[in-house]
């Protein structure tokens, strides 16, 4: 056993490193929200947005009620806790002495909106998994998507934090999308905007920023980023990420720029293609053979995926 008694000299210089360099946080007993516990509730949502997908108790019509029931006051109980945590922590970087009561009753206004919203995100979730059944010649079931599909996955948790992010809940959106991130390697910031009917094929890589704009029915591959051109951190309130109009799809790896681009809608934008501008409606954008040229051509005919 290590004699702590020892430590004394490290201790102490960790310590003192916290008030040279920051890294610490805490907030007269109030904590930051955990990350583990975002985990847990996201979790949670998912098995009152999908019974029978995720939990491993048996539902039936008859306990169906209770089990919901259970949840939602499962959820709303910590939701309520880690949205006071993030709003308290907020007041304090704002040099403002924050008011808990106050705090614990807009966390609670917010967690009531989010269970009145469920059912509508419900059905734009359905509409997610439609899309993507029928976009993707190797999908079984509407059930496999639910299950497994990394794509769906990172695209529900997107929902629901982009749900707290339009409500300013500090900290807890982000928290959600990057836990995803870490498990499918999909990284879709929050405060994007999404559309109905959302495919995802594959999904590894895809790089979604925080201006973003897509449109109904849109379709992207892995390694597609919809990014924002090197700007001063001063200008990030502008739209810095591109807009996709409906019924466009983006093959494997391209990367399109720019809060001011714009790809029409009913376009193809081919795989390894670095956009900087904006693209008509009803454009073939796609690479030469040899790579060393960008073609378009107009006026494409096929059916609205």
């Amino acid at each position: 056993m290590i004699d702590t008694g020892d430590l004394g000299h490290q201790v102490q210089s960790i310590i003192n490193s916290y008030s040279k360099r920051g890294g610490i946080c805490y907030t007269d007993g109030y904590h930051l929200p955990s990350l583990s516990t975002i985990r847990t509730i996201l979790r949670q949502i998912e098995e009152i947005l999908f019974p029978g997908y995720f939990e491993t108790t048996v539902i039936t019509p008859e306990n169906l009620n209770d089990l919901i029931g259970e949840k939602i006051a499962s959820v709303t109980e910590l939701l309520v806790q880690e949205i006071s945590k993030s709003l308290i922590w907020s007041a304090h970087e704002d040099q403002v002495i924050p008011n808990i009561d106050e705090c614990k009753a807009l966390a609670k206004s917010m967690t009531r909106a989010f269970f009145d919203f469920i059912p509508t995100l419900r059905h734009i979730l359905i509409q997610d998994v439609i899309a993507t059944y029928n976009g993707d010649p190797a999908a079984k079931s509407q059930a496999e998507i639910i299950l497994s599909y990394p794509g769906f996955h990172a695209t529900r948790i997107f929902r629901i934090a982009h749900f707290f992010y339009r409500l300013d809940v500090p900290l807890i959106p982000r928290m959600m999308t990057e836990i995803v991130h870490s498990q499918t390697g999909i990284d879709i910031h929050p405060g994007a905007t999404i559309d109905h009917s959302f495919c995802i094929d594959h999904g590894t890589g895809i790089v979604i920023g925080e201006t973003a704009d897509i449109g109904n029915n849109v379709k992207l591959y892995q390694g597609v980023t919809l990014g924002a051109l090197s700007i001063p951190k001063s200008k990030t309130v502008i739209k810095r990420h591109p807009t996709l109009g409906d019924h466009v799809i983006v093959y494997a790896e391209t990367t399109i720029l720019g809060g001011d681009t714009m790809i029409g809608s009913s376009s193809i934008i081919g795989g390894n293609v670095w956009i900087t501008q904006s693209i008509p409606e009803n454009s073939k954008i796609y690479l030469s053979s040899d790579y060393q040229q960008l073609i378009k051509s107009g006026r494409i005919n096929r059916q609205s995926t």
